[in-house]
C-alpha cells in the first residue's frame, strides 16, 4: 500500500458530503482536520459566504493546514466543541463531521507508539500536552482496573489473565516499549495474532484518551450547536463508538458512565443501518475496512 496516499486518502468522502447536505452559504464543522482531505472535499462544496470550523487535538496537524479563508482551525479537542463555536459566533451550524479514530499520520510515526507494528515509546496520546501515556498507564493502574480496561474497551478474550501478567511483568521491570509489550502478549494470544494485539492496543489507547467520555460529551454538544434540519455525520472504526453513535442518535440512554443523563430524541436517522466503504475503497485504502458511517438529522423543536 502506499503509505502516503494512506496519509491523505479521506474515508467515504462523497458519502460524506450527500450525508452533511452542504448549503454554499452554510456553516459547518469537521470536527477532526486529520489530514485535512474532509475539510478540503467540504470547502469545495462552500461559496465565498460558507464558514468551515475545523479541530484537531494533534499538534503535528497544526503546520499542514489548509489556507482558506473561510476555514477556521482550532487546535483543539472536539470536547470543546460548544465553546469555541460560540467563540467564534458560529452557532447554529448547519452540520458536523466527526471522523473518529486514529489517523493514518499517527499510525504511521512510530515515537507515537499507536502501531504494533514499529517497537517506540508506548506514548499513544493523541494530545501530547496530556501526562499520562500509556506506559504510565500500564506502570500505575491497578490489576482489576487493567482487566476492566482490556475488557470493556477491546473486548480481550482472556483480558483477566493479560492484567495479570502485566502486573507481575512490570513488578521486575516497566513496560516502555510497543516492542516489549508485544513480546510479553505472545504466548497469550488467543486466535488471529495481529487482531488480538490490536485490540489490547486499542483497549490501552481508548483509556489513555478516555475517547468513549469524549465522544459521549462531543454528541451532546453537537446535538445543542446543530440547527433544526442540521446534519450530523459520524465515522467510526469499532464497535464500541458506533454504538454510542447509534444510541445517541436513537435517543437511547448511553451507559451508567455516560454524560447524558435524560432520553432525548432530537434526530431523524438518516440511515437507518451505518454505511460501509465500497468493495473499490476498500482495495485503494485499507484502513477503511472498518469505516461505519451514521447520518442523523437534527429534528425541529417542540412548539
Amino acid at each position: 500500500m502506499n503509505t502516503e496516499k494512506a496519509h491523505h486518502e479521506p474515508v467515504m468522502v462523497q458519502e460524506v458530503l450527500e450525508g452533511l447536505n452542504i448549503r454554499e452559504d452554510g456553516i459547518y464543522v469537521d470536527a477532526t482536520y486529520g489530514g485535512g482531505g474532509h475539510t478540503r472535499a467540504i470547502l469545495s462544496k462552500l461559496g465565498k459566504g460558507g464558514r468551515l470550523i475545523a479541530f484537531d487535538q494533534d499538534e503535528s496537524v497544526r503546520a499542514h493546514v489548509l489556507q482558506d479563508q473561510r476555514l477556521v482551525f482550532v487546535p483543539e479537542s472536539f470536547i470543546y466543541l460548544k465553546q469555541f463555536l460560540r467563540y467564534y459566533h458560529a452557532v447554529p451550524v448547519d452540520g458536523i463531521l466527526a471522523d473518529l479514530g486514529v489517523s493514518s499520520f499517527q499510525l504511521d510515526t512510530p515515537e507515537r507508539g499507536f502501531s504494533l507494528r514499529y517497537d517506540a515509546p508506548l506514548d499513544m496520546r493523541m494530545d501530547r500536552r496530556m501526562e499520562q501515556t500509556a506506559a504510565d498507564l500500564l506502570r500505575e493502574v491497578s490489576e482489576a482496573e487493567l482487566h476492566r480496561i482490556l475488557e470493556m474497551y477491546g473486548e480481550v478474550r482472556n483480558a483477566r489473565t493479560v492484567a495479570r501478567v502485566i502486573v507481575q511483568a512490570r513488578a521486575q521491570k516497566p513496560i516502555q516499549t510497543t516492542g516489549e509489550l508485544v513480546q510479553l502478549l505472545e504466548p497469550l494470544v488467543r486466535g488471529h495474532r495481529h487482531q488480538y494485539l490490536a485490540r489490547v492496543f486499542q483497549a490501552l489507547r481508548i483509556a489513555v484518551n478516555d475517547e468513549l467520555h469524549a465522544l459521549e460529551s462531543f454528541l451532546q454538544q453537537a446535538a445543542e450547536v446543530l440547527r433544526p434540519g442540521g446534519r450530523l455525520v459520524v465515522i467510526s472504526f469499532h464497535s464500541l463508538e458506533d454504538r454510542i453513535v447509534k444510541q445517541f442518535m436513537k435517543g437511547e440512554l448511553l451507559g451508567q458512565e455516560s454524560v447524558m443523563t435524560e432520553r432525548q430524541t432530537m434526530f431523524r436517522l438518516i440511515t437507518r443501518k451505518p454505511l460501509q466503504p465500497t468493495p473499490a475503497e476498500v482495495e485503494r485504502n485499507p484502513r477503511s475496512s472498518s469505516a461505519r458511517l451514521r447520518v442523523a438529522e437534527k429534528l425541529p423543536l417542540p412548539s
